[in-house]
C-alpha cells in the first residue's frame, strides 16, 4: 500500500531529476555560478550535481557539511564526498581528505593518512596540497623529517602565490632550515608574502625593514599587520 512517504520520495526523485536535465543544459560558467551561490539556495543543485558525479559539487558540499552551511553539519558525511571527488583525481579534494585525517574531521586523526593525501594534492599541482604537505615534512609528523624537501615544497606553492608558503620560505632562508642561511632570499619572500596580503608575512617584512633601517616603511608594515582581522585559514600549521 503506498503511503505519503512513499509520494513524498517520488515527488523528490523527481524534483532531483528535473534538476540534473537543467544542470546537463547550462555551461560551465552557469553551472559554476549556480554552484557557487547562497549556500542555503544552492544546497539542493550543489547536492544534485555532487551526487550525478561532478567532482567540484562534491568538493563543494563536502565544505559545507564540514562547515554546517547551508546543510546539517556532518564531518563524517564531509570527509566522504571529499573522498569521491579525490578518487577522481581532484586536487583540492585531494588535499582536503588530507586535512580531515590531520585534524580528526569526520574520522580519526591519522597523520599517515594526511600525508598520503597531501602528497597526492601537491604533487597534483595544488598550491595548499603543496603547503600542507612541507608542513608535516618539515616537523616529521606522519612522514620523515626532511626540512630540505618541505623547502622544496614550500617553493612550489610561493611560485603559485600561496602568501603563507612565501613566509615560511622566507623563515627557512632566515634561519637556515633545510638550506643555507640568506638574509636577501628571506627579505625577498617575507616582501612577497606581505603584499600578498598575509599578516605574518607582513610582520616579518616589517621587522627585516626596520633591521635595515628603513623606520617608517616598517611602521606603515607594521600597521597593515595589525589591521588584519583574524586569520584567514585557522587551523593551519604556522611558524
Amino acid at each position: 500500500m503506498l503511503t505519503p512517504e512513499h509520494f513524498e520520495r517520488a515527488a523528490r526523485a523527481e524534483e532531483s531529476q528535473l534538476r540534473l536535465q537543467r544542470l546537463q543544459r547550462m555551461s560551465d560558467r552557469e553551472v559554476r555560478a549556480l554552484l557557487s551561490g547562497d549556500a542555503a539556495e544552492a544546497a539542493p543543485w550543489v547536492q544534485c550535481a555532487a551526487e550525478f558525479g561532478l567532482a567540484a559539487a562534491q568538493v563543494r558540499i563536502g565544505r559545507m557539511r564540514l562547515e554546517g552551511e547551508g546543510l546539517e553539519r556532518d564531518p563524517a558525511l564531509a570527509l566522504r564526498w571529499f573522498a569521491r571527488a579525490a578518487e577522481q583525481g581532484d586536487a583540492d579534494a585531494m588535499n582536503m581528505v588530507g586535512r580531515c585525517h590531520e585534524n580528526g574531521w569526520g574520522t580519526l586523526a591519522h597523520l599517515e593518512l594526511a600525508a598520503y593525501w597531501y602528497q597526492a594534492s601537491a604533487a597534483a599541482g595544488h598550491d595548499w596540497g603543496q603547503y600542507n604537505y612541507a608542513n608535516l615534512l618539515f616537523d616529521g609528523r606522519g612522514v620523515g623529517m626532511d626540512r630540505s624537501s618541505a623547502l622544496q615544497w614550500y617553493a612550489r606553492a610561493a611560485s603559485q602565490g600561496h602568501a603563507r608558503a612565501m613566509n615560511l620560505l622566507g623563515r627557512c632562508w632566515e634561519e637556515g632550515w633545510g638550506c643555507p642561511r640568506s638574509p636577501d632570499d628571506a627579505y625577498y619572500w617575507y616582501r612577497e608574502s606581505a603584499r600578498g596580503g598575509y599578516f605574518r608575512g607582513q610582520l616579518n617584512y616589517a621587522s627585516c625593514l626596520a633591521e635595515r633601517g628603513l623606520l617608517q616603511e616598517a611602521r606603515e608594515w607594521f600597521a597593515r599587520a595589525s589591521a588584519v582581522a583574524g586569520d584567514p585559514a585557522p587551523g593551519a600549521n604556522e611558524r
